[in-house]
């Protein structure tokens, strides 16, 4: 240890000789983290932006066998036995809690490219305020059953034409007015457009829900009503957390980012190490004569190849937190629309430990071989005359 300590001391006192291959190490590190964080800061951002309206006393109910809501088609009449069951939330007017939804696609044209764009307009029963309290209406007011009329998000109206309070859109069954406009939660990039549940099922031929959305009167109470639901022979739904399901909804997109920035982070992380390797091997070079007297003094090759990694650990440290920050600084809160899906960058806590891991895993790799050709030096490399 003694060796250890005196050799790695040495080796940091000796940085402001070679600060030219100093530097190449933590840029070269910084760079690869930079660019591994602000590339898993889309995926974060992604599932920050899924999540941020899911509550825990929230479950969907589908019917058996659908493999998401697309494929769910449930009957009128099971929303109202839905009602009957133990576990759910009731309003102020002791209503139970309990939202048929279904989805149909529509098209809107981009304000800025000019191109159509297809997205899911939902329609709803009344109780929407009930289900989310966090829904706000910003503007006008909610659509009236019965009638034609749509509400949208802030987004859409930002993001496509005629989505403002009093436009009028061209969909299936005449014109539709945009009564209202608002915001839900934490779901800001998200375009979300409501209409009620039995016009929309009326214009566009539809006989059955997609979903229903219940509130629970607590989390708890979530095994109860799937053992009801189970003890009914005439219910053909299973349950789902809304977690759950918006967790299935957005693997596909999450897999996709999270690979592109792996492949994209690896390949930076290669090169990074490469070059850690040839300025740790140009350091070694540089000081032959003065290892061959440390072995020649006695010092063993443990210790020398010891240091050497610590020194390496410690030069790509500073080029984490160089990464880090300036991924920080530049992407974090940055939005981004990525297959056509926008969102809000998120440099988190664990991302930086991800890269601060993923700078020590290059510095030990980059510093291996070096310190393995230190540690070889032959003793009478001291002895010759250059």
């Amino acid at each position: 240890m003694k060796q250890y300590w005196a050799l790695l001391w040495m080796n940091l006192a000796n940085i402001p000789e070679r600060l030219g291959l100093v530097l190449t190490i933590v840029i070269g590190v910084g760079c690869a983290v930079g660019v591994l964080a602000s590339m898993l800061a889309m995926g974060a951002g992604a599932q920050r932006q899924t999540m941020g309206t899911v509550r825990a006393d929230h479950v969907i109910l589908l019917s058996i066998g659908a493999q998401g809501p697309g494929q769910s088609s449930i009957p009128k009449n099971v929303a109202t036995l839905i009602g009957d069951l133990p576990g759910i939330r009731r309003n102020a007017q002791g209503k139970p809690i309990v939202i048929p939804q279904m989805m149909v696609y529509v098209q809107a044209r981009d304000r800025v490219s000019g191109k159509k764009i297809g997205f899911a307009l939902a329609g709803v029963g009344p109780g929407i305020t009930d289900y989310a309290p966090e829904f706000h209406l910003t503007s006008g007011r909610l659509f009236r059953p019965g009638m034609r009329e749509l509400i949208a998000s802030n987004v859409c109206a930002l993001r496509y034409a005629e989505f403002s309070r009093g436009d009028k859109r061209r969909l299936r069954g005449g014109d539709w007015e945009v009564v209202g406009n608002f915001d839900i939660g934490h779901a800001g990039g998200n375009c979300i457009v409501f209409a009620d549940a039995e016009v929309v099922l009326s214009a566009f031929g539809r006989d059955n829900y997609n979903q229903i959305n219940v509130r629970l009167e607590s989390p708890e109470r979530l095994t109860e009503l799937i053992s009801s639901i189970e003890a009914n022979p005439t219910l053909h739904v299973v349950v789902k957390s809304e977690a759950e399901l918006t967790e299935e909804s957005t693997q596909q997109l999450n897999a996709i980012l999270y690979f592109v920035s792996y492949f994209v982070g690896s390949i930076m992380a290669v090169a990074a190490t490469l070059g850690a390797a040839n300025s740790l091997y140009a350091v070694v070079d540089g000081r032959r004569r003065d290892l061959a007297t440390l072995r020649a003094l006695g010092f063993r090759s443990a210790p020398i190849i010891a240091s050497i990694m610590t020194e390496a650990i410690l030069l790509a440290l500073p080029g984490a937190l160089l990464g880090v920050g300036l991924a920080w600084l530049l992407f974090n809160g940055l939005t981004a629309s990525p297959f056509g899906v926008t969102f809000q960058l998120a440099v988190t806590a664990p991302i930086a430990a991800i890269g601060i891991s993923w700078a020590l895993a290059m510095g030990v790799v980059g510093g291996l071989l070096p310190a393995l050709r230190a540690a070889r030096v032959p003793v009478t490399a001291a002895f010759r005359v250059t």
